[in-house]
């Protein structure tokens, strides 16, 4: 691995694209980078690559966002989100890579149709103010933190895929862009945390996954930073567009991927 150019042509961009994610955007770009890397790798080396990677980004982005963050969403996600990553240490040797693919895309494609139809109604009131006023942002619910949470914690666990089930339960509470970035950073923080000890056990860490992280290392942190200071820039619109469009492209991916390989199989 470490000799290979070709992992380093996967393993360069996917570090990129997850340290702008993990600045601010909420694991938009983040999930791809398993599956970017298991075309050179086995997706069990990309998961046990990215996780120490992940806790180096959640560190700057933490520091980043530590004074801005929405503690109430965090907490009422975390309990579902632990459950979850319980689940996915459990069957972690019964779930292909591919299944895990396919509920990650179909997820993320279930949150945008939802989030269109919002915004679709938004845009019609404000260009009709007749109509009444535009939906009001989502409130918050003990029920849905818990479900959405359980999705994140297991996907993340499995695939560092957390972002679309947060994203579901999140982005319809229409936080600003630098509250939602810090909620997100501070929420799969405390996950990856979490999901190191799960790791260890199951022999993810080894020698050579662990000198590959220290080459990737400060391309990590940069990228992260990167990423602080684009959400920082940004007005709302804009970073909703641009979320809503990233999950989009990487949802289709994740898909496609996934139906390929459960066909071949």
């Amino acid at each position: 691995m470490l000799t290979d150019p070709w992992f380093y042509a996967a393993a360069i961009p996917a570090v990129i694209l997850t340290g702008l994610s993990k600045g601010g955007f909420g694991g938009a770009f983040g999930f791809a980078a398993v599956p970017v890397l298991a075309l050179v790798i086995s997706p069990v080396q990309a998961a046990g690559l990215m996780l120490p990677i992940l806790l180096i980004m959640d560190a700057v982005s933490v520091w980043a966002y530590r004074k801005t963050f929405d503690r109430r969403v965090v907490l009422s996600l975390l309990p579902g989100g632990m459950a979850g990553t319980l689940v996915g240490w459990a069957t972690a040797s019964l779930v292909s890579d591919d299944a895990v693919r396919l509920i990650v895309g179909v997820i993320a494609l279930a949150f945008l149709v939802r989030y269109g139809l919002h915004e679709r109604r938004r845009v019609r009131a404000a260009r009709h103010p007749e109509g009444g006023p535009p939906p009001p942002p989502a409130n918050p619910s003990a029920a849905g933190a818990g479900f959405w949470g359980l999705l994140a914690g297991y996907t993340s666990f499995v695939a560092h895929a957390g972002g679309p089930p947060f994203q579901t339960y999140v982005v319809p509470l229409r936080l600003s862009p630098v509250l939602y970035a810090g909620t997100s950073a501070i929420y799969f923080a405390i996950l990856n945390s979490v999901k190191v000890v799960p790791y260890a056990a199951l022999g993810q860490f080894t020698a050579e996954t662990m000198t590959a992280v220290a080459i990737l290392a400060p391309l990590a942190i940069l990228a992260t930073l990167v990423g602080v200071r684009i959400v920082r820039r940004l007005n709302e619109l804009v970073f909703y567009r641009v979320l809503a469009v990233s999950i989009f492209l990487i949802a289709t991916k994740l898909i496609m991927d996934g139906l390929a390989g459960s066909t071949a199989n």
